[in-house]
């Protein structure tokens, strides 16, 4: 009746499956059959598991550690390139949203923040304006990065922490600023807030 390459074994028959099968015989003719499923999915996952723990078990355990190594190294040449940290399935919204916030254009930002919260050792609760540069360089790129990124990925350059592309950076810094601590003890600070930015 059915010349597929599956075989599927009867069932062991019993009597409460022949009273079953003999009830059912007659509302048989009413439902159709389900198809009985294939446990082949469940097969080729299992047999990938075995294939995998079977390849590390076959690593020694200086490979294991090279091989940890070359996949730490790899890592931090994408971070230092600008590349980004991405969950293993994005959603598309959060995507989009990404696409955009990459693609904004170097331009000058601020932001009120008291002088204890600038990390640069003063207790004071003082605020003041703090300006920033953010956004990217992609329009930027000159025959420089091109350069840089290629030699990179040939292995040409390798442990040296170099940026294969322009960084938003402050091209001129605004006035100095100065405050007192927490202890009426005067300061000023010189380059501190970003005036004009630039793709350097």
């Amino acid at each position: 009746m059915f010349n597929g390459s599956r075989k599927y074994s009867p069932l062991p028959s019993s009597p409460s499956s022949s009273r079953a099968s003999s009830s059912s015989s007659s509302s048989s003719s009413l439902l159709p059959a389900a198809p009985r499923r294939s446990p082949r999915a469940l097969q080729r996952h299992s047999s990938l598991l075995s294939q995998y723990s079977s390849l590390l078990e076959s690593y020694t355990e200086g490979e294991i550690r090279q091989l940890i190594a070359a996949l730490v190294e790899r890592y931090s040449q994408a971070m230092n390139s600008g590349g980004h940290e991405l969950p293993l399935f994005p959603r598309a919204g959060s995507r989009r949203k990404r696409a955009r916030a990459r693609h904004k254009p170097c331009a000058l930002k601020e932001l009120e923040v008291s002088v204890s919260e600038l990390g640069l050792g003063y207790e004071s609760d003082e605020t003041v304006l703090f300006r920033y540069c953010s956004g990217t360089c992609e329009a930027a790129v000159r025959s420089y990065d091109l350069s840089l990124k290629s030699m990179r990925s040939r292995r040409r350059i390798k442990k040296e922490k170099v940026r294969a592309r322009p960084c938003c950076r402050p091209l001129a810094y605004d006035d100095d600023v100065s405050f007192l601590d927490a202890y009426n003890r005067y300061y000023t600070v010189n380059e501190l807030s970003a005036k004009e930015c630039g793709c350097v």
